[in-house]
C-alpha cells in the first residue's frame, strides 16, 4: 500500500511539473501586444505638405491636433500657435580595460551630446474660420 501511495504522488508531481513545464513554455512563446497607435507627428515637412491656405479650421485640427495656445490678433479673429520642444541627449563612452594577476589598468572616457530642437507653427484664420495665413520655424541647437 505504501507503493501505491509513492507511485501516486510521483504520478500527480509529474503532471503538475509538466503542467507547469506547458505553461511557462506557452509563456514564453507569446507574442507581445502591438504597442498604441501613436499620434501623427508634428513636423515642418507636415505643414508644408498638408496646411494650406483657404483650409477650415476643422481640417487644420484633424491634422496637426489641438494648438498649444489659441489668442485672437487685433482684429478679433483666431490665432493657433503649436509649439513644440524636444530633446535629445546620447552618452558614448570608450573604455580600455585590463588586468595581470597583481597589478591592473583601466581607461574610460564619456561624452553626453544633448540636442534641443524647437518647432513652432502660427497659423491665422479669417473671420469664416478658414486659414488665412501660416508660418512656422524649427531650430536646432
Amino acid at each position: 500500500m505504501h507503493r501505491s501511495r509513492i507511485r501516486s504522488l510521483s504520478l500527480v508531481a509529474a503532471i503538475a511539473i509538466g503542467s507547469l513545464a506547458t505553461l511557462i513554455g506557452i509563456g514564453g512563446c507569446r507574442h507581445p501586444e502591438p504597442p498604441a497607435e501613436k499620434a501623427e507627428q508634428l513636423t515642418v515637412g507636415r505643414v508644408q505638405g498638408e496646411i494650406k491656405v483657404g483650409m477650415s479650421a476643422a481640417a487644420v485640427a484633424e491634422i496637426l491636433g489641438s494648438p498649444n495656445i489659441v489668442t485672437t490678433d487685433e482684429e478679433r479673429r483666431e490665432v493657433w500657435i503649436y509649439d513644440k520642444v524636444s530633446s535629445d541627449s546620447v552618452d558614448t563612452s570608450n573604455s580600455i580595460g585590463g588586468s595581470i594577476i597583481i597589478f591592473g589598468g583601466q581607461s574610460s572616457q564619456r561624452e553626453r551630446t544633448r540636442t534641443q530642437k524647437t518647432l513652432t507653427i502660427i497659423i491665422k484664420f479669417d473671420e469664416n474660420k478658414t486659414v488665412r495665413d501660416f508660418a512656422y520655424n524649427f531650430s536646432q541647437f
